[in-house]
Order: C-alpha cells, then structure tokens, then sequence
C-alpha cells in the first residue's frame, strides 16, 4: 500500500513538473506568450497557472480582446543559473525582488543554482482604462502590442488647462478622471478624447485605447488615422516651462510611435493642433489668422508651434531618437 502511494506521488510530481516547464517554455528563455487564433484571457490564465485579473494588470489590458500576434507577459518557472543573482532575475522578467521572495517564500535573497522560482511580473499601475507608465514601461507595453487600425499621423497637444499647477507629484489619475469627465458630460464625446497623456515627472498614461480613434475639436480628417497625445501643461509663452523629464517623454513616445507604425517625422505625420482651422476642421498649416486655429501645442512648445518649429526643433529630435531605439525595437518585433 505505501509503495502504490509513493508511487502515485512520484508520478504526480512528475506529471506537475512537466506542466510547469511546458508552460514556461523550457524553463524560462522568455515570459512572453503569443496570443494565438483561438486564445482568450481565461485559456491563457489557466495554461499558466494564474488569473485574468493578473493578466490584465500584468499587461496592461484595456479589455479582454486579444489579437492573434500579441505578446503577454505571463508567470513562468526559472531555473536558476550559477552566479545568477535575485536582481538580475528581476530585471530580466519585468519583475521585482520583492515580488519574487513573496511568491517564492524567500527567506533571503541567496540563491542556489538548480532552484527553481516561480516568476510573477509587477503590476501597473490602472485604474479602469487608465494604465500610467514610466517610459520602459510604455516601451514593452508597445512592442507587445497588435493593432486593428491604420495610423498615419501622431498629433501633438497640450491641455491647457490642467496646467503645471494642477499636478502634485502623483495626482494622475485624477488629472484623467476629470477630463475624462470634461469631455463626456461637457463635450459630448464618447470617452477621454486623447489615446495618450503625459505628465510633468515624465510619465505616461494610456487612456482611450489606440486601436479607437481620438476625438475633439481637431476634427475628424485628423483623428480617423490618428493618435491623440495630450501634454499635461500650458505650453504658450509666458506659462509653464516644460520639464526636461516631460521634455524627454515627448521625444520617446513620439520616436517610438514613428517606429511602431514606420512613419518617418514630417508635417504629414507629425501635426500640431494649431494647424488645423478651428472651424471646417481643414488642415492650414501656417496660412491662418490667430482666431481661425488653437495656440495647441502653445507658442512656446519645442521653441512655437509653427510648421518651421517643427522641422527646425522637434522633428529633429525625433529622429535622433528613432535611431537609439531603432535596433532595439526591430530585435523585439
């Protein structure tokens, strides 16, 4: 009787062993998943042994659609390697010490090669549809994404009000939850009008989702192939002087954007609100009257808001970023 239950346990280890390094693909080379024709949240959560909840905070889901193509972050087992430390594991899978020794029941942070660990990633940090994100975050939020939606132009904001007085340090999801407000009850919009907001401290928030176009006052021509970036701030001369974090921000987003959708910076794909006429919604460029256009981005924003600003300051600078992510981001395609 003993050697039949032994023998029970031992093939039932067995058998658990086999799923667990199944599901992590050979034992952790990578924790990304491919979603494939078929998938949905609760598959995927049961093969790896977790929750949708997790797999939505862990990934930044706005909902439970899925692509076929897109890449989740999910739990895996890793093995651990001579020499190889809790922060280097940590690093590597979008995770944290912390979270590691919890879920493993670390006592230290000493390991020993041949232990295996169970990886959980860190959360982000939503609420509702607002996801707010430091810039590698955006970053493997990004590269992990499919869309359903052709984008041919990024166009650039900056909301006026709030302005720089209005942030308090971590105050994001008010900050959205209030123009989400604004532009549902007070606009009459569907949703937030911007796909993407950033902020002072040079974080970034996902709001309306990409694969929906953006609304507001810039018009339909705009927004059908268009993304919405709202910069938290009064950019017009003589307001608020823009962070060198926030600064930084603009640039990445916009880089990485131009390489996710392979659009090289122009007028053509890069727009400033103010060149589209308040009115008829038609793109103007420089040749307006101030009563006819939005100062948006401001006056002041990369040094003006005219077609010359951009060419002369911002493109520039987007591109010089385009090439520092370029090799990084075709690696991970």
């Amino acid at each position: 009787m003993k050697k039949h239950v032994i023998g029970s346990l031992l093939v039932l280890s067995i058998v658990l062993f086999l799923h667990l390094s199944s599901t992590s693909h050979a034992s952790s080379t990578s924790n990304l998943y491919e979603v494939k024709g078929g998938d949905t949240l609760p598959k995927i959560a049961k093969q790896f042994s977790t929750s949708t909840y997790e797999l939505k905070i862990t990934n930044g889901l706005q909902s439970n659609t899925l692509l076929e193509g897109q890449k989740l972050i999910v739990p895996v087992i890793h093995e651990v390697s001579p020499g190889e430390t809790l922060q280097q594991i940590a690093k590597e899978f979008h995770s944290t010490e912390e979270i590691i020794q919890h879920v493993n029941r670390l006592p230290s942070k000493q390991l020993r090669p041949g232990q295996m660990l169970t990886i959980k990633s860190k959360p982000l940090n939503m609420e509702g549809q607002h996801i707010v994100m430091t810039r590698e975050e955006f970053q493997d939020w990004l590269l992990n994404q499919k869309f359903t939606r052709e984008i041919h132009l990024i166009q650039q904001h900056h909301t006026w009000r709030p302005s720089y007085k209005h942030f308090h340090g971590n105050n994001y999801f008010q900050i959205l939850n209030s123009m989400q407000q604004h532009h549902m009850k007070t606009m009459g919009w569907s949703n937030i009008a911007q796909n993407i907001t950033t902020f002072p401290d040079g974080k970034i928030a996902l709001s309306r989702p990409i694969n929906i176009a953006p609304e507001g006052t810039i018009g339909p021509k705009a927004n059908e192939n268009g993304i919405a970036i709202e910069h938290v701030g009064n950019f017009d001369l003589g307001h608020d002087v823009m962070t060198q974090e926030q600064r930084d921000t603009i640039i990445f987003v916009t880089a990485l954007l131009s390489l996710k959708f392979s659009l090289e910076p122009s007028i053509d794909t890069i727009t400033y609100h103010h060149w589209w006429h308040y009115k008829t919604k038609e793109r103007v460029l420089d040749n307006a009257k101030d009563n006819e256009v939005k100062s948006c981005p401001g006056t002041n924003f990369f040094g003006g808001n005219s077609t010359t600003h951009a060419k002369n300051n911002f493109y520039p600078l987007v591109e010089k970023k385009m090439e520092e992510l370029r090799d990084l981001f075709h690696r991970n395609q």
